[in-house]
């Protein structure tokens, strides 16, 4: 019975495998939204050039692994436009918009005993978060204000997509830091706006590096 369990304890620890966690962060290499301009309106969209965020990452045998991440980017976005005459008429909408993002990764590491090269793949979901919109109109010299937080241009507030991506894993003493790009294809649109003026990127893509212990 004794080496009985001494063999089931050895067989756990060669199959136990660590589990890393950190922080991530880095920049949109695209931007979150596509404007565009007609006569009488016009639109744009900033992309704020950072993305924060959390890691983990279960090591299995053979390079294999996976990892979770929850990132952070803001945005914002802004239109105008009127119809001028004797009596004119303007309209400005001003937008900012937060986006969590949860990707679900699954990763291979390739031979090496300091670099080792990665590439890796799975899903994601993108869901928005304090949307909140102000709209000011000005009819007949007199000028309105009102917000909300499901403006008409307004999809979806959480969409699905595929990732892919590749970088590197350098390991210094007991971290690894990792950078990487990559790759996501939403399956929908956070935003399709009826006019045309704005609409979401469905490609997507980032430069990221993960600090993971």
């Amino acid at each position: 019975m004794k080496p009985l369990c001494l063999l089931f304890l050895s067989a756990a620890a060669a199959f136990a495998q660590p589990f890393s966690f950190g922080v991530k962060g880095g920049m949109p290499m695209t931007d979150f939204l596509n404007a565009a301009r007609t006569q009488n309106f016009s639109a744009s969209t900033t992309t704020n050039r950072y993305i924060v965020g959390a890691t983990a990452e279960l090591r299995l045998p053979f390079g294999l692994g996976v990892e979770m991440d929850v990132l952070y980017r803001h945005f914002r976005y802004s239109s105008s436009g009127g119809i001028g005459g004797i009596t004119s008429n303007f309209t400005t909408r001003d937008t900012t918009a937060g986006a969590w993002e949860f990707p679900l990764l699954a990763k291979y590491r390739f031979p090496g005993k300091i670099v080792r090269p990665f590439v890796d793949a799975g899903v994601a979901w993108d869901k928005l978060s304090g949307l909140t919109q102000t709209v000011k109109s000005v009819a007949a010299n007199v000028t309105n204000s009102t917000s909300t937080s499901a403006p008409f241009e307004l999809s979806k507030d959480v969409t699905r997509g595929f990732v892919m991506g590749g970088g590197l894993d350098l390991k210094v003493l007991v971290i690894h830091i990792s950078p990487e790009v990559r790759f996501t294809r939403w399956g929908a649109k956070h935003f399709i706006d009826p006019n045309g003026l704005l609409n979401s990127k469905q490609n997507q893509a980032e430069f990221l590096v993960g600090i993971t212990f």
